[in-house]
């Protein structure tokens, strides 16, 4: 069961992921926030942006159908996988400083994902 649900995990924390680094480069584009229509008129037109919800869209149907197919306790602890996919993505995209303590945080993320899969 596990060699099916990782490779589609994997997938769908992806997709998230990516979803999450569009996200932030498209409110970076849209400029200072502000509720106006100009703002959100500004982000919606975005392609930054309308493709982090199309991330976000493809994520979440593949969440349906991890959570049809697999048990939802092995299933769920999977999606912290993209916290993962979220630190690297902040070293490569944004040349963030990652200090040791986040790096220990990530194992323990990592060594959880292995015991639950197990």
């Amino acid at each position: 069961m596990l060699l099916k649900l990782l490779p589609i995990s994997l997938l769908q924390c992806m997709l998230l992921s990516g979803g999450q680094v569009l996200m932030k480069f498209g409110l970076t584009k849209a400029g200072d926030f502000s509720w106006s229509w100009a703002y959100f008129g500004r982000l919606f037109i975005n392609w930054q942006f309308i493709s982090c919800g199309i991330c976000y869209g493809l994520g979440s149907v593949l969440w349906m159908y991890i959570i049809k197919n697999f048990p939802f306790s092995m299933a769920y602890p999977m999606v912290s996988i993209s916290y993962v996919m979220g630190m690297f993505a902040a070293i490569i995209f944004f040349h963030e400083q990652i200090p040791l303590i986040r790096w220990v945080g990530v194992f323990f993320i990592l060594t959880g994902c292995v015991l639950i899969a197990k």
